[in-house]
Order: structure tokens, then sequence, then C-alpha cells
């Protein structure tokens, strides 16, 4: 018995040092894969981190209004004296900590509700699709407007978890047929003639041939995510009692004028940067996990 746990554990190391070969392979195969690697992690860094290294209220220099970006304050200042750069290390820790509890929310309950349609069939597929339906029929930033003349939307779970209930509808849609193609393979017969339970089924069988399709959707909301906050924070929908990048954009354009004049451009696009940035890095890592779990590409 012994023997074969040790042969059961050494098998599954080995796969997994072969996975984690595979992945260096394939990110070393473009440097791009590897710098968008690299800038999710600054970016998670950042909003882990960053924030710590700032007073709680960032200094103000009324003598250095829309400063010009200069070594002291690389994106200029804003209209206050606020180091630019600084507002947007600080701002960062709501804007990612909202995406990130949209993201979870969004793929969980779209997961869930998904997997269990697609394998169960029948009257459960009608009446959750039903309720899919009705939820994809809810114009959201109507709802938002709405709702921020009640809430502030001043924590950033507050707001993830609102986002998360508004988004989960496409990704239960998406998974549900990726569920119809899979439950008609063999394997998945072969555990239902096994007598299997469906929560055995679904959780040990279909969700992690579903993996890197649910991580993948992941990685889109986190993106979908940042633009729908900072777009409702831009647009002046929510109140400003959060610091983020959208409440930049919006001081930037609205009170400095940067779309007119120069003095509040830097103020703007720092945040708009950051944004293109974060973007631009969840793609490349998008394009990296697809070659990882498809292995067609790999051969190619």
């Amino acid at each position: 018995m012994s023997t074969a746990i040790l042969e059961t554990t050494s098998t599954a190391a080995t796969m997994r040092r072969n996975f984690w070969r595979g992945v260096w392979r394939v990110m070393k195969r473009k440097p791009s894969r590897l710098l968008g690697a690299v800038i999710v992690l600054g970016f998670a860094f950042m909003g882990v981190f960053g924030p710590m290294f700032y007073p709680d209220v960032l200094p103000r220099d009324t003598s250095q209004l829309y400063a010009p970006m200069s070594a002291e304050h690389w994106f200029g200042t804003d209209g206050q004296g606020r180091d630019v750069l600084a507002q947007v290390i600080t701002g960062s820790r709501y804007v990612l900590l909202s995406a990130l509890v949209t993201a979870v929310i969004t793929v969980v309950l779209g997961t869930a509700i998904g997997l269990f349609s697609g394998f169960k069939r029948g009257r459960w597929d009608t009446v959750l699709m039903r309720l899919t339906d009705m939820k994809l029929t809810i114009p959201g930033l109507p709802l938002l407007l709405v709702l921020s003349t009640v809430w502030s939307f001043g924590s950033a779970v507050e707001m993830g978890l609102l986002l998360g209930l508004l988004g989960w509808g496409g990704v239960a849609r998406a998974v549900r047929s990726q569920t119809l193609s899979l439950r008609e393979r063999g394997f998945i017969e072969a555990a239902r003639g096994l007598g299997l339970s469906t929560t055995h089924i679904v959780g040990k069988e279909l969700l992690p041939s579903m993996a890197p399709y649910i991580a993948m959707n992941m990685l889109i909301a986190v993106t979908g995510a940042v633009y729908a906050q900072v777009g409702l924070f831009f647009l002046g929908v929510l109140p400003y009692e959060a610091d983020n990048w959208g409440v930049m954009l919006n001081l930037s354009v609205f009170g400095g004028g940067a779309l007119t004049t120069t003095a509040a451009l830097p103020y703007m696009l720092a945040p708009l940067l950051a944004i293109l940035l974060l973007t631009l890095g969840i793609v490349l890592v998008v394009d990296a996990m697809d070659e990882i779990f498809n292995p067609r590409l790999r051969e190619e």
C-alpha cells in the first residue's frame, strides 16, 4: 500500500513539474508574455502595498497647482497641489480590489449556474436559463443610477459585489454551452455509468476540464470591472467619497479642463496610462494561457 501511495505521489509531482516547465516554455517563446505577467504582478503589488508608502491624506502644496512633470512630480500635480503619481498608486487599491471582487463573484456565480444547468438539463436547465435571461435584460447603468442615490459605494467590496451580481449572466451562458459539449464526452458517460454523484462529476470531472476557460474569463472580467467603475466615477454617476482613477479623470477633464488646456493633461494621462498598462498585461497573460491549455497551439 505504501509503495502505491509513493508511486502516486511521485507521478503527481512529476506532472506538476512538467506542467510548470511547459508554462515556462510558453512564456519564454514570446517575451511579451513575460512582460504581461510582470505588469499584472506589478499592479497587484501596487494595489496591496503601494498605499502603505503614503499617508491617508496626501499632502497639498498650494504653490504648485497643476505643476508640470518633473523629477519631483513625475506626472505633475493636480488642482490642489497633490502629486498625481501618488494618487494613481493610492487609488489603485480601490480599483483593483473592486475589480477582483467583481471577477470572483461573476465567475463563481456564472460557473456554478452554467455547470449545473448544462449538466442537469430538463426542468432545472429551463428555470436557471430563464433566470439568466431575465438577468441579462436588466439594464445595468439605469440601475446603478438609481442605487447611487442611496448608496455611496465608498467601499471597494460594495462596488465589486454590485458589479459582480450584475455581470454573471454572460459567463453562465458561456459555461452552459461548454458543459453541454463536455457532458457527451466518453469520460462523462463513463462516470455516469459508474453511478457517481452529480456533485462528483461536476466537481471532479467537468470543472477541471473547464478550469482554463474559467480562469481566462476571470481575467477578462477584471478588465470589464475596471472599465465599468472608472466610467461611472468619470461620468459623475457615483459620489467622490472614494479616491480612484475614475475620480481623477473626472476632476482632470471637468475641473481642470484637460481636453482644452495642457496644464491638467498629465493629471488625465496618468490614470489612462495605468488602465492601458493593466489591460495590456491581462491581454498578454490571457494569450499565454490560451497556448498553455490548448494542445494544438502548443504543437504549433
